[in-house]
């Protein structure tokens, strides 16, 4: 396993995995697969180009399996923290260390950024595996929004968790 952040010519694979994860775990994320289905690659692409914003990839031989996307304010007065996104490791690739290893490299890049001192994220309440890991890490629940997701007629609770860098 080999990670890396990922460049446009990721795209295509940045794009089959994220709707691997909207598919199998639509309460991760606040969009949707039939939002993003039809989106075209460049699309995608354009995700690795915006400034302050870093997509990390972990890969098994060549294949994606895992990804996690870093960003950091851009404001005078918020320039302290960044946030994590979009975390999802392939289902047929869990329980691997691939998480962890991707938690690590996401903390690790935040670390080299100029300025941040917290990093924050929001993973359902009920994801009792995700936030498992993200408190071995260090991260700390600081409040619960309640019905954040709503799928269906089913609503998911988020819980916010930090880390003081």
């Amino acid at each position: 396993m080999n990670s890396r952040l990922l460049t446009t010519e990721d795209a295509e694979a940045y794009r089959n995995l994220r709707l691997e994860g909207l598919q199998n775990n639509p309460e991760a994320f606040g969009s949707s697969f039939e939002e993003e289905k039809d989106y075209p690659i460049k699309q995608f692409a354009d995700r690795f180009e915006f400034q302050g914003s870093y997509t990390l990839g972990v890969f098994d031989h060549e294949e994606l399996v895992g990804v996690a996307t870093l960003v950091q304010e851009s404001k005078v007065k918020l320039k302290h923290k960044a946030n994590i996104f979009a975390v999802y490791v392939s289902t047929k690739k869990r329980g691997l260390g691939i998480g962890k290893h991707l938690m690590i490299e996401t903390i690790n890049k935040a670390r080299e950024l100029k300025g941040v001192e917290q990093l924050t994220l929001t993973v359902v309440s009920t994801n009792a595996s995700a936030k498992g890991l993200y408190s071995s890490l260090g991260f700390e629940v600081f409040g619960t929004e309640k019905r954040a997701l709503k799928i269906g007629q089913q609503y998911f609770d988020e819980d916010y968790m930090v880390l003081f860098l």
